[in-house]
This record gives structure tokens, C-alpha cells and sequence, in this order.
């Protein structure tokens, strides 16, 4: 984080120790509210230099405290980001984040997170996104949501209730078995590397979308592209322009499967698969840079 944050060493007051306590918390708030690892790590800083200036004999609950602020940074800088997306070139997705296997493991953590979780919270508005991650994902009371938003509660209870139904509708179903997802990744891996369309095809599900986020540096589908002919022939094509070696080696990426796509050994990008039934549903591959800077790394996520 930036100067005058708590970074690493031993806590020596009682803020810098909840802040530090609960850090990774407020990053995976920040995260699922905004989609973007280097706006949530702003919030944090914005989240800081609030939290101490706050009396904190006048805090009962810290953790909650903290959300609230955090929630009510994530909202401005939400609302700010809505305005770059409209500017973005070609698709949008989420910054994806490097996780290590204890997220894959909480299987409501792991879902919230996921690339197909957390572009349908990208179809919500601010608030409803807010209220949704707040009472779905870390089960926050309406008192306190309503508190972090600025509604009433009656009103919060509302905009989730709508929100809910919202996501339902658009959920994705649940995710295969570790085996499964693995037997089909180790498939589509070997599919790529050999430019195989007859391999692809197998692997791929009738509808699977495939979206591309090349933030106009690297060159991308400018649109999503939808059903498994289209998807591995654009593929395939794709890899025949290629003058090089394409490698993919297998990650955990947004707590579920993904692949580090790497062309003559230089990152090119990093795609995150949605398995469901033995088939491939959706690919997102992310290739601008800008985007890949936490895939070398763990970043520490929680729902505690």
C-alpha cells in the first residue's frame, strides 16, 4: 500500500492492529464490490487514513467499522469506474487475482470470486452490488449494510431482495468435481498446445462464450464470442497467426481453474475456465497487461 499504511512489521497501536487484522478482509470486500485489484488497494488506502482519525472508544465493532468504511469507498470509487468501462475498449473483465488452494476449498468464497460470479454482480447497479456482496457473500446484517450505504434498512431488505433475484437468474450452476474439472483442463491444454479443433470441440459445451479482454494493447475479440464451432474455430485461427510456441501451464486463478498462456515463454495472458458437466462454459481470457500483475503472486482473500 501506499506511504503512511500499515505494511508488514508488528502492530503498535490499537488501529493499525485492527486495520491489520482484518485486512484481507477489507481487500476481498473491495475486490468483489469493484473487480479490480489495484482500485480495491486504493480503497484500502482511502479506508486507512479514515479509520484513523476515527475515536475508537467510540467504536463497538471494529470489523464492522471497518466494512463501512470500506463499503463506502468501494461505492465512490465504483461509481468513478462505471464512467472508464463505458471508455474501455473491447470487453471488460475483472483483474484476475493468483489464489491459493484454501480458496478453491470454500466453495462460497471460490464462487463469489470467480470470473462467471463476478460478471453478473458487473449487471447490478452500485448500491444493489454493495448490498448483494455485503448480505450474500460476508452475511452482514441490514442494520449495519444500511448503515455502510446510507439507506434504510427496510429499504436495504428491498434492494437485496431484487438483487437476489437478479443473480439467480444469471448464476452460474456449480462448478464439476476437482477430478472432472482436471480430466477436462489437462484435454483443452493439450487441445491448444497441439492446435487441435477436433480436441477443442470435444471439450467445449454447445453454448460456451468465450470473452477476451485485451483493453485495446493486445489484440482481442472485440465482442464475446458464443457456441463451441465458433469458439474453437476462432481459436484455432487465432493460433494459426501465432509465429511461436504457445505453452499453458495449469493455475488457480479467482479460486477456480485457469491457465497461464505463454507464447515463446513471455506471459501472453491468463484464461479462466468454467467447468460444468465435463464441458468447457465459459473462457475469459485476460491479455492486458495492465491487468496481470497478481498472477505471479497469491493475493490472500477471506470472507472472515
Amino acid at each position: 500500500m501506499n506511504e503512511g499504511s500499515p505494511v508488514g512489521g508488528h502492530a503498535t497501536d490499537p488501529a493499525t492492529e485492527a486495520f491489520v487484522d482484518h485486512r484481507n478482509l477489507l481487500f476481498t470486500v473491495a475486490y468483489e464490490m469493484l473487480g479490480s485489484a489495484a482500485d480495491a488497494e486504493d480503497v484500502l488506502q482511502e479506508t486507512w487514513l479514515r479509520w484513523v482519525e476515527v475515536d475508537l472508544e467510540q467504536v463497538a465493532d471494529r470489523r464492522a467499522y471497518l466494512v463501512r468504511i470500506t463499503t463506502r469507498q468501494s461505492l465512490n470509487r465504483l461509481r468513478t469506474m462505471q464512467r472508464r468501462k463505458e471508455a474501455y475498449v473491447g470487453n471488460w473483465l475483472p483483474e484476475p487475482l493468483l489464489t491459493a488452494p484454501d480458496v478453491a476449498e470454500d466453495v462460497e468464497l471460490a464462487e463469489s470470486v470467480s470470473m462467471a460470479m463476478m460478471l453478473v454482480l458487473e449487471t447490478l447497479s452500485p448500491t444493489e452490488r454493495a448490498v448483494f456482496v455485503l448480505r450474500e457473500v460476508f452475511d452482514v446484517g441490514y442494520d449495519e449494510i444500511a448503515a455502510a450505504v446510507d439507506k434504510s434498512p427496510a429499504a436495504v431488505r428491498q434492494i437485496a431482495h431484487r438483487a437476489r433475484r437478479h443473480v439467480d437468474a444469471r448464476r452460474p450452476r456449480a462448478a464439476v468435481s476437482a477430478s472432472e474439472t482436471r480430466a477436462v483442463m489437462d484435454s483443452f491444454r493439450r487441445a491448444v498446445e497441439t492446435r487441435d479443433l477436433q480436441g477443442l470441440l470435444d471439450v467445449l459445451a454447445p453454448g460456451v462464450v468465450l470473452v477476451g479482454d485485451g483493453g485495446g494493447v493486445k489484440q482481442s475479440a472485440p465482442r464475446p464470442v458464443i457456441g463451441a464451432d465458433k469458439v474453437a474455430r476462432f481459436g484455432i485461427g487465432g493460433l494459426a497467426k501465432t509465429d511461436g510456441v504457445v505453452t499453458c501451464e495449469p493455475t488457480v486463478v479467482n479460486g477456480g481453474p485457469a491457465l497461464v498462456v505463454r507464447l515463446n515463454g513471455e506471459l501472453d495472458g491468463v484464461m479462466a475456465i468454467r467447468v460444468e458437466d465435463t464441458r468447457i462454459t465459459g473462457l475469459y481470457y485476460v491479455r492486458n497487461p495492465e491487468k496481470l500483475t497478481r498472477v505471479e503472486s497469491e493475493t490472500p482473500l477471506t470472507l472472515r
